[in-house]
């Protein structure tokens, strides 16, 4: 069973944005943001941020969480 780590070609298209398109923006080879994109590979946690910043987004936006994650996740009341 495959793990969707990230959801960066999600994003991407959301944007209207490609893949070619974030290699050229953070300087790296087009065969390794595919690699992302089909989470064959993981950005490490500083490109992950690089990557969050040329789309204009916080970077927890470019993670599925897992069912642990949220289960475990206090729930936040604000102005309660």
């Amino acid at each position: 069973m495959a793990k969707y780590i990230n959801r960066i070609k999600v994003v991407l298209a959301e944007q209207h944005k490609t893949n070619l398109w974030l290699a050229r923006e953070l300087g790296k080879d087009p065969a390794t943001v595919s690699k992302w994109c089909t989470n064959t590979a993981q950005p490490s946690l500083e490109t992950l941020h690089d990557i969050a910043e040329c789309l204009h987004i916080d970077v927890r936006t470019l993670l599925n969480p897992n069912d642990s994650a949220i289960a475990s996740e206090p729930e936040l009341n604000y102005g309660e």
